[in-house]
């Protein structure tokens, strides 16, 4: 029974059948959280309400938004963050870690071949239409090494645990993955609302991610660059993640730049404009797209990127992260053929699994998905943020045949998954604590080697009985828990 009265406490808690990230199955109860439960089990239910609405009050106070686009203006929100905490233990993070790092492996393995000699698409691993014809390849990239062979430095990787308690990868995300700011300053804000709640709880630690980030970026610098100077290039003030850029920027301690403050100079290197004159720039982690970043390379119309950057790039006088092109590798067409990928580049099993995939440019995926269209989940395969998803069972009859007459149209732009009955965590809903369901996106640093930030940003449907947990279609974010 779910909690209704602020008398009631977490013992009341029902997860309604899902697997629970804090209470297990009832076969199989987390052992490994039990001291949380009984920790929170103590906190009355209205402390718990005066607490989190502090934790709010201090969203606003520093400005911890992002940016929702609606067809009419661009709104400016709190990402909604719930105070009970998702936990996961060191055994179930060893096997996200280790499944993390063996997808960026191959991530990286993989734009090294498809930029190179095309190996796997002459195996048969993967179609070459895939690759080749993908919108996000470019053929620019052909031929060229980035240094030390690594196109995906910052890479998310969004896991899912089914009704069994298995992690799942729901896709991939090569390109700019955003959210590790709300890791980090989640973290902040439970160890200020809730220090009785974390005492001696032996949870890792998430706030040296800016030190290992710009360890890693200078490690990208040109040879015999002996202090190599880091900046992050934004979009500017309109972006949906600018909080993130000056998050980060901060946190590494480099300074935040737009493209008008960068020039390429007669000797093909960067700088960048100071009050002190031109300052040489030799790492850039950029969180602009590939068709933005250099108006001379590709799109002629932007305004947002540096004429003759990609050309100082090609020359080796800058590095850029991630590498252009990495867009490849996230697709969610190319998402399917992951697993056969890590067999074929390093002879090894997937840690993690993928959701069954259905791509439905190929005739039997478009025909399985035609004929099961309330039981699927349609997704197109461009989109990021939740949009353009039909939930099968969960869709009228009208957008199934909106959504039938799509994939007709457009076959190659759509897969279509199973609807995984996502695991759950208690929430703080105006009902009282309820199961929502969430995610995980862990976030790896690829530098020299690989490192994964110990949690990773816990997204929840904040919704009751949704499974879309992206911020922009009405998601929240919780701290995430790795016990040591």
């Amino acid at each position: 029974m779910a909690l209704a009265a602020a008398t009631q406490s977490l013992a009341d808690y029902d997860p309604d059948g899902f697997y629970c990230e804090v209470f297990g199955l009832p076969d199989r109860p987390l052992a490994e959280t039990s001291p949380v439960r009984q920790r929170l089990d103590r906190i009355p239910l209205e402390q718990l309400r005066a607490r989190a609405a502090d934790a709010e009050r201090e969203l606003y106070n520093f400005g911890i938004t992002f940016t929702v686009y609606t067809q009419k203006d661009a709104v400016d929100r709190i990402l909604p963050f719930d105070v009970i905490p998702r936990v996961i233990s060191a055994a179930d993070w060893a096997t996200i870690d280790s499944g993390v790092k063996q997808r960026v492996a191959v991530i990286n393995a993989f734009l090294s071949d498809i930029y190179g000699e095309g190996k796997a698409v002459k195996d048969g691993a993967i179609p070459g239409e895939l690759v080749y014809r993908n919108p996000n390849y470019r053929p620019e990239m052909e031929g060229f090494r980035p240094p030390l062979g690594t196109y995906a430095h910052i890479d998310g990787t969004d896991i899912v645990r089914d009704h069994l308690g298995d992690f799942r990868v729901l896709e991939d995300n090569a390109r700019t993955p955003s959210g590790v700011s709300y890791v980090v300053e989640n973290r902040h804000l439970m160890q200020r609302a809730f220090p009785d709640l974390m005492a001696n709880m032996g949870i890792r630690p998430v706030s040296n991610y800016g030190e290992c980030l710009h360890e890693a970026l200078a490690s990208l610098a040109p040879p015999a660059v002996f202090d190599p100077q880091v900046a992050l290039l934004s979009p500017g003030v309109f972006n949906s993640a600018y909080f993130e850029h000056i998050f980060l920027a901060r946190e590494m301690g480099v300074p935040l730049v737009e493209g008008r403050d960068l020039v390429i100079e007669a000797d093909d290197r960067v700088y960048m404009r100071t009050i002190a004159g031109l300052k040489p720039v030799h790492v850039i982690y950029r969180r602009i797209n590939d068709d933005f970043l250099d108006p001379q390379a590709f799109n002629p119309d932007s305004m947002l990127g540096v004429p003759g950057l990609f050309a100082a790039y090609r020359k080796g006088t800058v590095a850029l992260a991630n590498a252009v092109g990495t867009g490849v590798a996230d697709d969610k067409a190319v998402y399917a053929y992951m697993p056969r990928l890590i067999r074929y580049y390093l002879d090894e099993e997937p840690i993690l699994a993928n959701v069954e995939t259905h791509i439905c440019r190929e005739r039997e995926g478009l025909q399985y998905t035609l004929d099961h269209l309330s039981e699927l989940v349609v997704k197109p395969v461009g989109e990021a943020g939740g949009y353009g998803i039909t939930v099968g069972p969960r869709a009228s009859a009208e957008e199934l045949e909106a959504c039938r007459a799509s994939l007709l149209a457009d076959p190659a732009n759509y897969i279509s998954q199973p609807m995984v009955r996502l695991s759950v965590c208690p929430t703080l809903t105006e009902e009282g604590v309820q199961p929502r369901h969430v995610d995980l996106r862990p976030f790896a640093i690829t530098g020299e080697s690989t490192w994964v930030l110990p949690g990773g940003l816990t997204r929840v449907a904040l919704r009751k009985g949704s499974i879309v947990v992206n911020s922009s279609q009405g998601g929240g974010s919780k701290d995430t828990w790795v016990l040591e």
